[in-house]
């Protein structure tokens, strides 16, 4: 597979966890919106201790800076998408699971 095509599978790749991620936080979101007082107290301070969606901002910035990236330079950048998902997921398996 040639470099360029490995670049737009792996893009193509993130744009969909990003997508199923996306709904995710939505769906948290969602729910502390039609909590009960208290409740939506918990998941609010929940969703901000994660800082979840100033990870998935971070992650989307990654992602667009990987797809702008030449294919000498896009794997080296590669890294720096992954930690971001890897964070952007943690947080939002935590905001679920608490």
């Amino acid at each position: 597979m040639a470099m360029r095509e490995m670049k737009d599978a792996y893009v193509a790749k993130m744009e969909a966890q990003f997508s199923e991620w996306g709904a995710k936080l939505k769906e948290l979101k969602a729910r502390a919106e039609k909590a009960a007082a208290q409740g939506r107290i918990e998941y609010q301070k929940k969703l901000q201790e994660s800082r979840a969606q100033e990870k998935q901002d971070e992650a989307r910035r990654k992602l667009e800076e990987l797809k702008l990236a030449s294919e000498e330079r896009w794997e080296a950048l590669k890294k720096g998408v992954e930690g971001a998902w890897r964070e952007l997921k943690t947080s939002i398996d935590s905001s679920k699971t608490e």
